[in-house]
């Protein structure tokens, strides 16, 4: 991923004055980083700012919805906007049309299937949607929108790449000979494929037979400007959320599904209040898990009035900022948007030994580190910070440097940019427009 001195080296002088944060002299302050709508600009260059869009981009995707993926696509979109490039998506089930307007993206969606769950063949009609919209680049993402390859190469769209973000529960045992082979074939039928963690390169490569090299690695970014820690806004959320003011708030953001593992940190703060510990439990987030996770709170003496279920929710930054320790207990990982956003909000993240986890956080650094399922361990590790708030300022510290210094959004955003142009500069595609 480029560092940030390449990337402002990119920056024209005369549209460096609208990054906020950038002083001439000084160049830009870590306390203040850029945020993705911005870099953007700035990255266009004069001469594309007069012309027309040089490149489009198709984004597709199993299904448009709340996720840590498809918040990746408006996160690239709202990044390269302007006059350099132009989006579309493409969804094969569906969307969910509140999301969509959300984000200013009802006008840009193509559907190319039904919204049930049931087998669809659809690389014909992905191909017919290609060639009415006539885009440059096809970018497909994970196993849902992977016929999104051939349909490309059927279509003939000069650039087809592919990337896979994350797992799923049906993943754990390795994945099903037919898939292996279609995504083998698929990967070689792409211009480039990515993920967004090494572990993650290495899981696929193996699933596919293919050295790992092949693969490429682009990390996830996050908004540090959005997620930050707002300690006079702390208490307002908290008694909005009806948290008792002296108590350690300890939460988490994701699907109420059974990969995410609630359950282990139900069951451990559970133990921690039959030791005393004044704890309780933000949990924010919905799915198929709901109503069993709350019928173990109702069942749980101890739990009772101590966990608040938050469902969907759109003020993630200030839920954050309720928290005073952020967990993910996930039974695997790609790469953790929320944990990101926890790290940046300058939250003492436990998180699980899976996936992209340990890419993201130093154990014992800037978190912890805990085994997938381990209800003592993690007990262990709240214990000792429900008990020690020194230790959750320097970790929590030591958190958002780390998401600035390694995981920022701009460099997220520069890397995706500079992918998509050199892949469409191979093909000549930026040649013939200039041309």
């Amino acid at each position: 991923m480029p560092k940030l001195a390449d990337t402002l080296g990119r920056i024209a002088p005369e549209n460096r004055a609208e990054l906020p944060g950038f002083n001439a002299q000084q160049g830009i302050h870590a306390a203040h980083p850029l945020d993705a709508v911005a870099i953007g600009r700035a990255l266009t260059r004069p001469d594309e700012q007069s012309c027309q869009p040089l490149l489009r981009v198709l984004h597709v995707i199993d299904r448009l919805a709340v996720g840590g993926t498809e918040h990746g696509i408006v996160k690239v979109i709202q990044g390269l906007s302007g006059n350099s490039f132009e989006h579309h998506i493409c969804t094969v089930r569906g969307f969910d049309k509140s999301f969509a307007q959300m984000h200013g993206l009802e006008k840009k969606v193509s559907v190319a299937g039904r919204s049930n769950s049931g087998f669809q063949f659809l690389m014909f009609g992905l191909a017919r949607i290609m060639r009415e919209l006539r885009p440059h680049i096809v970018h497909s993402r994970n196993w849902g929108a992977i016929e999104a390859i051939p349909a490309a190469r059927l279509a003939r769209v000069p650039v087809a790449i592919h990337s896979e973000h994350g797992y799923e529960l049906d993943m754990l045992a390795g994945l099903p000979g037919r898939r292996r082979i279609f995504r083998r074939a698929a990967y070689a039928a792409a211009d480039f494929v990515f993920t967004v963690t090494e572990e993650l390169r290495n899981y696929h490569a193996r699933q596919a037979w293919l050295p790992a090299e092949r693969i490429g690695v682009l990390r996830n970014g996050v908004d540090t400007v959005r997620f930050a820690p707002r300690p006079g806004e702390r208490e307002e959320i908290r008694r909005r959320l009806c948290l008792a003011e002296k108590c350690i708030v300890v939460g988490t953001v994701g699907r109420m599904v059974s990969i995410k593992d609630h359950a282990s940190l139900l069951q451990a703060a559970e133990i921690l209040i039959g030791r005393g510990i004044n704890i309780q439990l933000l949990l924010v987030g919905s799915g198929p898990e709901l109503s069993r996770h709350r019928e173990f709170v109702d069942a749980s003496p101890r739990l009772s009035g101590r966990v608040t279920f938050v469902g969907s929710a759109t003020d993630v930054p200030a839920l954050l900022n309720a928290m005073d320790v952020f967990v993910l207990p996930s039974l695997r990982e790609g790469m953790s948007n929320t944990l990101l956003e926890a790290m940046a909000s300058g939250l003492p993240v436990v998180a699980t030994r899976v996936g992209g986890n340990p890419e993201l956080v130093e154990d014992e650094r800037s978190g912890w580190l805990f085994r997938p399922g381990d209800v003592a361990d993690l007990v262990a590790r709240l214990e000792r910070l429900a008990l020690d708030s020194a230790l959750c300022q320097v970790l929590g510290q030591a958190a958002r440097r780390r998401a600035i210094q390694h995981f920022s959004l701009e460099g997220m955003i520069a890397a995706y940019r500079d992918m998509y142009l050199d892949l469409a500069g191979k093909r000549g595609i930026l040649t013939a427009q200039q041309g």
